[in-house]
């Protein structure tokens, strides 16, 4: 059971980064699977009560791959950590199939009290470079979370995440397909470090442009509404000077 799903972990490898060019690759040369690997036996171990090798093991992991994941964790199929240096899931974080993540994530807890304080990753979600996700929230089924993004709520299924605070970008995008060679089902619009190619409007920026057109367009109704003041007063300048040229 372990051996199979260490074998579609890598292949989950292949399927996400095309600079994996066989299975001998993956295994020798990548450290987010040699963490998984690490976390796989930490885990059993984790789950039959032996804590202390438990942990071992994963502070053994982290000194050779830079990768952080506690035993207690609950990882689901086809995990793939890409480059990794840095991420850190905490010990009640429960993450789906299909998930994604990148180097510098955290999957953090906000709570020193017992019970569950890191959150949950459904099915196909990616985590781009530097995010943080932190507190028992929800990321909802082939959410995307873009790169230095601090979540701190529930994300609803699909949806992409950007900015400090976390805000919502873009909707649902198409969510798998099929991979020719291996067979594997794969997003069809893969969102590499979490967003999507080309532009990615960005909340903050938005608001700004948007505050700044109104600006704008208030100037210039002011500057019209001065010019007509200033023709009414010029009128009845005019008006007043007529009846004393009159008497004149």
């Amino acid at each position: 059971m372990i051996f199979k799903t260490l074998m579609d972990d890598i292949d989950a490898v292949l399927v996400r980064d095309p600079a994996a060019k066989s299975r001998f690759d993956v295994v020798f040369s990548y450290p987010g699977f040699h963490a998984l690997v690490f976390y796989r036996l930490s885990h059993r171990l984790w789950g039959w009560g032996v804590h202390f090798f438990a942990r071992w093991i994963s502070h053994l992991a982290r000194w050779l791959t830079g990768i952080e994941i506690h035993p207690g964790a609950t990882i689901g199929q086809r995990f793939f950590i890409d480059h990794g240096m840095g991420v850190v899931i905490g010990e009640t974080a429960e993450i789906g199939d299909d998930v994604t993540l990148y180097q510098g994530v955290t999957l953090g807890g906000t709570s020193l009290h017992g019970g569950k304080r890191h959150p949950t990753l459904a099915d196909g979600v990616v985590v781009g470079a530097g995010a943080q996700v932190l507190g028992p929230l929800m990321v909802g089924k082939g959410a995307r979370i873009g790169a230095n993004a601090v979540v701190l709520h529930d994300v609803l299924d699909g949806v992409t995440m950007v900015g400090i605070p976390a805000r919502p970008v873009q909707p649902k995008p198409k969510v798998v397909d099929s991979d020719a060679d291996s067979g594997k089902a794969v997003p069809l619009e893969f969102c590499a470090y979490g967003t999507q190619n080309g532009d990615m409007p960005d909340p903050v920026a938005r608001a700004i442009d948007q505050l700044c057109e109104q600006v704008t367009a208030s100037q210039k109704r002011i500057e019209e509404l001065e010019r007509r003041l200033a023709r009414d007063e010029a009128g009845d300048a005019a008006g007043d000077e007529a009846p004393r040229v009159a008497k004149n």
